[in-house]
């Protein structure tokens, strides 16, 4: 945590950044470091002012609807008083006539082929690679792995056959319904071959063809003894895998060993919620694993199970097509960078009255620099493109900045206007209600628009925490806000014309080791109008993107475009319990579950600096727990507290008492420290307990004030 900064124009820059900067980042780019330093000086002491004066305009909204709240408190809210008093303040802005957006330049994983889509760390290098790697995932492992196939020896290290037959069993059902063939079943199959373009099966004694010929595209090796078969079904693609040697073929008269299914079409590789990037040493392993991918040489070696292994990235695919000409496909999923918000400064560089930088603008030039390697490459973007996903932002005024921001960043690099790409998260109320103006502002850069329901969970309840003590968190998935808002973020992009140009995203399945529940619930995002959705794991890209063969997204959206468009009524309706009779068994007990979810990560995120982990809940059920489950849970405690619900003693009882049963679950772990021996000197337990016990003063009960503030005391110890 370097204080050692050098003069650059206006700018002190920390030297370890600095020289990342000139000696890695701008090596082979064409601007040299005083062209950079010249221009980005004077572009971010044009932006930060303007930045600064976004975050105060978010401070009066809140005081200004936290007095209304108080003002009326008792009373029923009257719907059309409430949006008069919003649209009075400039919460809510007046809607402009349809229109639809206008990106060019955008990667066919973005604009036409629906799938899943991975949000990996890029603080850590293994975790991205593998992340980038996961286009290609093995059915087979996956299906064997989880708990979507059932069978007695599930949990065993050795191999069970029978447990191989069912897997294989399961894939040969689900090609029977979705790459069917005519006049028979894949069940039992003798073998594959390719003879006049065409996919032959043979089965007793008899030949068979698809019923559609055209999703047989390609193969490898001898047409009379191909060793891969590729499919292609809704745009995405299967490899059949044929070796008779191995172990998984040995039951198969086809030989079929595996069968790799085409999965996470596209990867975030996340800067914000899921890191713990504090100061410039951090941010430079985050620049640093970015410009790796964007140059196509980051790899790390590790050991598992006694083996020295190396990871890098994958090449693409190659094949013979079914017309005998070449065919290439995509080895990597394409990679996006999420940005940090507006609101957080960094202290890697200070500006010439000796402020922080607003990390935000910060990240905005650096992950593009990196990209402008890929930019010369064309092996991550094809079209040219640099795609940026840009979380916590609220309402037109902030989105029109982003803008901003990247046509500064355009000019400064010589890039042609509207290079760089945004993807919208709705994650902040005021962004939901103004979601058609957002848009707008961006619509020659927007590529996605992604319902971030649990940071939006978070935002609810801060915006209207004078309204009244807030309902049970797991009352929140059902009620009217919240229903409205998803419906909203999917009317709202098919309205502006997303279909075939855009993503239209939903949010992450929170729970990698229940796989079967996954595969029941999130085909619900396709029936809503998604055309790609958040999964934890490579694994469960493999599986979701099951989903995706099974229903055409893009016709489903067709249909939809009539759809009636969301109530702004139903969005505003604020999730305040109408009865609060709960007994106390029940107000401890959600207590309880906040409360061990929340030190269970702060824990992490302070002594290790780990942003993102599989936390286990107060049920020993691992959640993929990050920034935006902390500020739910800490909003939350924070309202029921301030309404009388609960009392700041109970609260402590309680954080103490699931501060042990957080020890005991991290007993493993040799760099774990127990917050229970000495609750007085645990940092990372006071941090906990600050997130609640100040969380209304937080802004828009964001967490990252007080966890960066602590990290940073923890690293100086």
């Amino acid at each position: 945590m370097s204080k050692d900064y050098q003069s650059i124009n206006n700018l002190k820059v920390s030297k370890e950044l600095l020289y990342f900067i000139n000696d890695e980042l701008l090596d082979g780019v064409n601007i040299s470091p005083e062209k950079f330093w010249l221009g980005f000086d004077k572009a971010v002491h044009e932006l930060a002012p303007k930045n600064k004066d976004l975050l105060k305009i978010r401070k009066n909204l809140q005081k200004k609807i936290d007095e209304w709240h108080i003002k009326n408190r008792g009373d029923k809210i009257k719907i059309e008083e409430y949006k008069s008093f919003l649209k009075d303040i400039g919460y809510l802005k007046n809607e402009g006539p349809d229109f639809e957006i206008e990106t060019e330049n955008v990667d066919d994983e973005i604009s036409s082929i629906a799938g899943p889509q991975l949000v990996v760390p890029v603080m850590n290098a293994r975790y991205t690679l593998n992340a980038a790697n996961a286009r290609w995932v093995s059915l087979y492992d996956s299906l064997y792995g989880t708990n979507l196939i059932e069978s007695e020896e599930g949990g065993s290290e050795r191999y069970d056959p029978n447990r191989g037959q069912e897997v294989i069993k399961f894939v040969r059902e689900f090609f029977d319904k979705y790459i069917p063939l005519n006049g028979t079943s894949w069940k039992n199959i003798a073998s594959l071959e390719v003879i006049n373009n065409e996919l032959i099966i043979f089965k007793d004694d008899y030949q068979y063809k698809l019923k559609d010929q055209n999703k047989f595209i390609g193969h490898r090796g001898e047409a009379n003894k191909p060793t891969a078969i590729i499919i292609k079904n809704n745009k995405l693609h299967f490899e059949i895998i044929i070796n008779p040697k191995a172990f998984s073929a040995a039951h198969d008269i086809a030989g079929i060993s595996d069968v790799i299914a085409e999965s996470a079409v596209s990867t975030i590789c996340d800067n914000e919620d899921s890191v713990a990037a504090v100061d410039a040493e951090d941010k430079i392993i985050c620049y640093r694993n970015w410009l790796g991918l964007m140059k196509g040489n980051l790899k790390i070696q590790f050991e598992k199970n006694g083996k020295k292994l190396e990871r890098k990235l994958n090449p693409d695919r190659s094949y013979i097509a079914s017309d005998g000409k070449s065919l290439k496909l995509h080895g990597r999923s394409l990679l996006l960078i999420r940005n940090v918000g507006h609101l957080m400064t960094n202290s890697s560089i200070l500006l010439k009255d000796g402020s922080e930088i607003p990390e935000g603008i910060m990240d905005a030039f650096l992950t593009t620099a990196a990209a402008l390697h890929d930019l010369k490459r064309k092996k991550n973007s094809r079209k040219g493109s640099i795609y940026i996903v840009k979380p916590k932002m609220h309402g037109p005024d902030e989105t029109a900045f982003t803008d901003l921001i990247f046509s500064k960043v355009e000019e400064l690099f010589g890039l042609k206007k509207y290079t760089c790409k945004i993807g919208i998260m709705d994650e902040e109320r005021r962004t939901s209600a103004n979601l058609k103006e957002c848009i707008r502002t961006l619509k020659n850069r927007v590529f996605f628009v992604n319902t971030g329901f649990l940071d939006r969970t978070g935002d609810e309840m801060h915006t209207s925490m004078e309204a009244g003590p807030m309902i049970k968190k797991g009352d929140m998935k059902s009620s009217k806000w919240i229903e409205a808002y998803e419906n909203n973020n999917v009317n709202i992009g098919l309205k502006c014309g997303f279909s075939g140009k855009a993503q239209i995203g939903k949010g992450m399945w929170a729970m990698p080791d229940k796989m079967k529940e996954m595969m029941e619930e999130k085909i619900n995002h396709l029936k809503a109008g998604a055309n790609c959705a958040w999964v934890p794991s490579p694994t469960a890209a493999s599986l979701h993107a099951l989903h995706y063969h099974q229903l055409n997204i893009f016709d489903q959206q067709q249909n939809m475009n009539k759809n009636e468009q969301t109530k702004l009524d139903d969005l505003l309706n604020i999730p305040v319990a109408d009865r609060t009779n709960w007994s106390l068994d029940e107000i401890n007990s959600e207590i309880s579950n906040s409360a061990q979810t929340l030190l269970g990560y702060v824990v992490r995120w302070i002594d290790q600096g780990i942003g993102c982990s599989k936390v286990p809940d107060i049920n020993n059920v691992g959640l993929m727990e990050d920034r935006a489950t902390l500020r739910i849970s800490s909003q939350h405690i924070a309202n029921w507290i301030h309404h009388g619900i609960t009392t700041k003693i109970q609260v402590m009882e309680i954080m103490k008492a699931m501060a042990k049963i957080v020890d005991k679950q991290n007993e493993n772990d040799e760099n774990y420290k127990k917050m229970s021996e000495n609750f007085e000197s645990s940092l990372a337990f006071k941090t906990a307990c600050d997130l609640i016990f100040k969380g209304r003063e937080q802004p828009s009960g964001y967490t990252e004030p007080l966890l960066h503030f602590n990290r940073l005391k923890k690293k100086l110890i």
